[in-house]
């Protein structure tokens, strides 16, 4: 039986990473004055009022993960993410196609490499931060910081190094 409470738990805490994350291009948006704050900023809402949702579903959550437990969410972090890091290219409209936002954000995510922007360097310098940001956190590997996080909340972090390996 999956532990949803937990699942929900570590979820709204990597979203609330993600949200820090957008809060450092909502800086770099406003350093440079440029038309692509509106999108961090809604974004940013979202993901911060989404993250304490699940933060508050995962309250009271039996401190334990099996490997499936695991499998679910390293799959479900690669998909919100993703979801949720298309936003600010939809919503600024520099991508206005919601499947090219989400390959675009997704090749980031997976270090893929491909792109569908012609001609990069024309966006604006929050989104070019963001798209960094999203590579190098798929540099990383995204569960580097579910594994990071899993110790505050008292698990182990092997059932989800098991399910990205």
């Amino acid at each position: 039986m999956l532990n949803t409470k937990m699942i929900y738990r570590i979820m709204g805490f990597l979203i609330l990473i993600e949200t820090a994350m957008l809060l450092s291009c909502i800086g770099v948006s406003l350093y440079y004055q440029e038309d692509d704050l509106n999108s961090f900023l809604l974004t940013t809402c979202i993901t911060f009022i989404t993250g304490n949702l699940l933060l508050l579903m995962g309250r009271n959550a039996e401190k334990s993960l099996s490997k499936r437990d695991g499998y679910v969410i390293v799959s479900i972090v690669w998909v919100v993410f993703t979801i949720f890091g298309m936003l600010p290219f939809y919503l600024s409209g520099y991508i206005p196609d919601i499947t090219n936002a989400f390959f675009e954000t997704m090749s980031g995510f997976t270090t893929t490499g491909a792109t569908i922007l012609d001609n990069i360097e024309s966006l604006p310098h929050g989104l070019l931060f963001w798209r960094s940001i999203i590579q190098w956190i798929g540099g990383l590997g995204i569960v580097f910081f579910t594994i990071a996080v899993l110790p505050i909340f008292g698990v182990g972090s092997m059932q989800l190094f098991a399910a990205e390996a």
